[in-house]
């Protein structure tokens, strides 16, 4: 098997995170990459754990010198994905799982082709609005802006290579881990494929012609 990142995105409320918990907690074969921030850590937050909590200097030090599959500043913030993290995932036969919004999914997408990409996409904006109103912990202003962010990540559904309903929870996380299984069987993430098939073929030969000679 040839691990591969599978990139989830979705907007806010749409559950990339809930659908990247589950595959973590039910699938051995997938591992996730642990993110950096400049922002400082929440209640109960572990460093090399939750986040790698870096200064604004290292950051963006660490940036200029390439280390970062993707990155971006959100609300004042910088947020970034270690190259050496997705690695050491991969390394270990692990499919690395991304939870990364659009802009980030582009940029990582570009730093590692072989990722697969699947939008999350809501069954309709009243139930997207009563995700995000469920919430009830940021401001008006706030709330305009995630809706704002909705409207434009919608329009990069269509790039993704898969777009997935989350109309039931279940559901929409089957269809993702189906989605893992079909890609791992993939001809091309199968680098011995071609020589397995002429082992069989060599073999079958040599049975024929056993045949052949005692008849």
């Amino acid at each position: 098997m040839t691990p591969f990142p599978l990139i989830l995105s979705s907007p806010s409320g749409g559950g990339k995170t809930t659908i990247t918990r589950m595959l973590l907690e039910r699938r051995p074969d997938v591992g996730y990459s642990i993110s950096c921030t400049t922002r400082a850590p929440r209640n109960g937050e572990r460093d090399g754990h939750d986040y790698y909590f870096l200064s604004a200097d290292e950051f963006q030090a660490r940036r200029k010198r390439g280390e970062f599959a993707e990155s971006a500043e959100v609300h004042g913030n910088w947020y970034g994905t270690l190259r050496s993290q997705v690695d050491a995932v991969l390394a270990r036969e692990r499919h690395v799982i991304m939870d990364i919004d659009v802009q980030g999914a582009r940029q990582f997408a570009a730093a590692y082709p072989e990722s697969v990409l699947v939008f999350l996409i809501p069954p309709s904006a009243d139930a997207l609005m009563r995700r995000l109103t469920g919430r009830q912990t940021e401001s008006d202003a706030a709330f305009r802006t995630r809706i704002r962010a909705a409207r434009e990540e919608l329009r990069a559904a269509v790039s993704y290579q898969y777009a997935v309903v989350n109309d039931n929870l279940e559901p929409a996380y089957q269809t993702v881990s189906s989605i893992i299984d079909a890609e791992t069987v993939r001809h091309a993430r199968q680098p011995r494929l071609s020589v397995r098939v002429n082992e069989l073929i060599e073999e079958l030969d040599r049975q024929l012609l056993q045949i052949t000679t005692t008849t």
